[in-house]
Formats: C-alpha cells, sequence, structure tokens
C-alpha cells in the first residue's frame, strides 16, 4: 500500500474527490485544557476538551473521499504485495488515542498483513498540517500494526479538534479504498465510496451499545458502540457537550463496520453522578438511534 493509513482523515487537493457531506449546526465548546495528573490517569496528563460554543464545519473544497477507489497504480507502494487477492480479507482497523501520549495523538492502522509503509498516507496528512513525529510498525497474531505520532504543524502539540481528528479518520480511510480496494466490503464507507459495498449492513438499534461508570473522584468513564458513518466523532461530542458535559481525552476506533469510543467525561470537574449518567446514555441512544429526516416527516 503506497500510502494508505487505515486511521486517518485526510484533506486533498485532488478534484476529483467527493466532498464530504458538511457538519451543519454543530455548536461545540472546543479547546483542550491541561489538568495535573491524578492516581487514575495511571500518572498521565489527561488533556481535557473543554467545549466553549463555536460552529464546527468538516467542510472544505480540498477534504474529500474517493468516490469509487479505482485500482492502485502501478507506483503504488501502501502494500507489500505479499497476498493473493483470493485471501480472506481481513478486518480494518483505525484508532485515534488521545490518551496512551500527553504530547502527540496517537494513530495505528490495521489491516491484516497487506500494508506497507503508508508514505502516501503520511503526506495526506502532512497536507492537513499535521506532522508525524514519530512512526514504528510491529507484528502480532493480528497482523502488522502501523504506528503514528501525530502533532498539529503550527503548534508541535497534539490534535485537540474533535472536527480536525475526524478528517485524520476519514483521509486514512480514503487512503485505504484507493490503495486496498478490498477493504471496501468491510467498511462502512465502502457502500457509499469504495469498489464493493458491504455485503451486510449494520443494524443501529442492535449495534448500539452505551454504558458509563465512575473512573475515580473526578472524572466518569464513556463507552459507545455503534454502526459507523461519516462525521460521527464530531457528533458524538456535540451531543455529549450539549448537556454541558466536558470531554477528556478517549480513543476512538474504527472496526470494520462498527466504531467504538471511549471517552472520559466529567461535570464541574467531578464524576458523573448517576442521574446525569443517565440523561447522557439516553441522550446518545436517541441520537444514534433517531430516525432520518425523510421518515420523520411523514
Amino acid at each position: 500500500m503506497a500510502s494508505a493509513a487505515n486511521c486517518l482523515v485526510y484533506f486533498s487537493s485532488n478534484t476529483n474527490y467527493l466532498t464530504v457531506s458538511e457538519l451543519k449546526n454543530h455548536s461545540l465548546p472546543a479547546t483542550f485544557v491541561s489538568r495535573p495528573p491524578n492516581n487514575n490517569t495511571l500518572g498521565k496528563r489527561s488533556d481535557i476538551l473543554a467545549f466553549s460554543h463555536y460552529s464546527v464545519r468538516l467542510l472544505s473544497s480540498t477534504t474529500g473521499i474517493n468516490p469509487r477507489a479505482a485500482a492502485p497504480s502501478a507506483t503504488a507502494v501502501e502494500n507489500d504485495g505479499s497476498f493473493p487477492d483470493t485471501d480472506m480479507v481481513p478486518t480494518p482497523k483505525v484508532i485515534i488515542d488521545q490518551d496512551s501520549d500527553p504530547d502527540a495523538t496517537v494513530v495505528e492502522i490495521t489491516f491484516g498483513d497487506r500494508l506497507g509503509a503508508l508514505l502516501d498516507t503520511m503526506n495526506a496528512l502532512k497536507s492537513l498540517g499535521l506532522n508525524v513525529t514519530k512512526a514504528n510498525v510491529y507484528l502480532d497474531s493480528s497482523g502488522k500494526h502501523n504506528k503514528f505520532c501525530i502533532t498539529k504543524a503550527s503548534t508541535g502539540r497534539k490534535v485537540e479538534e474533535p472536527e480536525l481528528l475526524e478528517a485524520i479518520r476519514l483521509t486514512i480511510i480514503n487512503n485505504l479504498l484507493e490503495f486496498h480496494p478490498e477493504s471496501s466490503s468491510q467498511l462502512a464507507m465502502g457502500a457509499t465510496f469504495g469498489a464493493e459495498p458491504p455485503k451486510e449492513t449494520v443494524d443501529v438499534d442492535i449495534a448500539t451499545h452505551i454504558r458509563v461508570h465512575d473512573d475515580g473522584p473526578d472524572r466518569s468513564l464513556l463507552y459507545v458502540e455503534t454502526a459507523d458513518h461519516p462525521g460521527l466523532l464530531v457528533e458524538l461530542v456535540k451531543t455529549i457537550t450539549d448537556i454541558n458535559v466536558a470531554v477528556e481525552s478517549g480513543e476512538f476506533d474504527t472496526e470494520g463496520l462498527l466504531a467504538k469510543a471511549k471517552f472520559h467525561v466529567s461535570y464541574k470537574g467531578k464524576a458523573l453522578i448517576k442521574p446525569l449518567q443517565q440523561v447522557l446514555a439516553n441522550s446518545l441512544r436517541y441520537y444514534l438511534r433517531r430516525p432520518t429526516t425523510e421518515e420523520a416527516s411523514f
């Protein structure tokens, strides 16, 4: 694979790419605030997302997803060419980790053993105004894991804006669809932008699971699992902050057709009390399972 990473969002200057749907009317408070480490962070500093109201849009003439991934060019180096086309297609995984490194956003991409150096993916990330400060590869029974540490070129700090984190995720998936068209059948966005749509669809009601529990006196831990779609990360953060719950650094995973999020959350610097935990879970469940506009209009 020439440079397609499985896990970042990118803005392409290629005018042949379709524009990502605009995420309109999102009011988010979005600034990361550092707070001292506590015993619950295992000695790691937490970077808190304190979201102040501003309009969030994931729209740019340079942000896009390849409409139908074509076969990789002869010069593509995103894969190592070590697998036959008849092999079972592995499940692509893209992880965006805001917890493990206090100074950088860590991105991990896995697609069995099919990924190469991901040079194109790193270049796509640079076009988003990002620097890849460290990269490494390790192997285990699930395949080859490509891991990047990413910072903003303008500040040298980790990525804090949810809309840019989502852009990173979409960029990686776009490159994956372009250089590994066989991944299309394993990704939710393959239905619209890939060479082959998924053979199965995910029932949102069945796939959606939400849990909240205490993670010490100062914060709670929120788990969300649901069907993936473009813009999901930004939408989750907006839904949470709309009820005045602060979102701290967490992790957002794209695993095939599903998305799995883990957020550290708090209310006025404290863990969520049980009634507020229930309100948060109900708000997310309603948002994720709500009917479409067409269905609700008649």
